[in-house]
């Protein structure tokens, strides 16, 4: 039988996750195309809601918005490669979620708003159109490559701040 390589999630694994997770600007968003079936993956911005979950804005003509309404299985990559070296040996994290959509008039959508421009200012200019909505992405697992010989398998509870 072959030796797992995925090593025991500790302190350490859930301290790089989560700041993986809270310094994301912008991530890598893989959804299943409705039309082809096949996999597609979009950049989206990328801020965190109260409890530290991660959050999006997306607008309803986007292809991946369009996807998600279709099938709300999705995946996203965290974690930028550093100004040097090899780009595989930088840690990220791809978290396997379930998207939500919170659209205008829902409640704590004015809330959640709020606390999205805090950490996006810029989006000021386009969260209020009646096309976008907030993405919540409500996460069952992660894996986590903290560079090379650090895989970790994540649950919720371990992403968890001040777990």
């Amino acid at each position: 039988m072959a030796q797992s390589l995925i090593l025991e999630t500790d302190e350490e694994a859930r301290t790089l996750a989560r700041r993986l997770i809270d310094t994301a600007r912008h991530g890598a968003l893989a959804v299943r195309d409705p039309e082809t079936g096949h996999p597609m993956v979009s950049r989206v911005a990328i801020a965190t809601d109260p409890e530290g979950a991660p959050l999006s804005l997306v607008s309803d003509l986007s292809h991946h918005s369009r996807a998600l309404k279709s099938d709300p299985a999705c995946s996203l990559l965290l974690g930028e490669p550093g100004a040097r070296g090899d780009p595989l040996t930088h840690p990220r994290i791809t978290l396997i979620a379930t998207a939500r959509f919170l659209p205008h008039g829902d409640p704590g959508h004015a809330e959640l708003a709020a606390h999205y421009l805090a950490q996006h200012p810029k989006a000021k200019l386009y969260i209020g159109f009646g096309d976008f909505a907030l993405l919540r992405f409500e996460v069952s697992h992660a894996l986590l490559n903290g560079g090379f010989g650090k895989a970790y398998v994540l649950e919720p509870a371990d992403l968890t701040p001040g777990a």
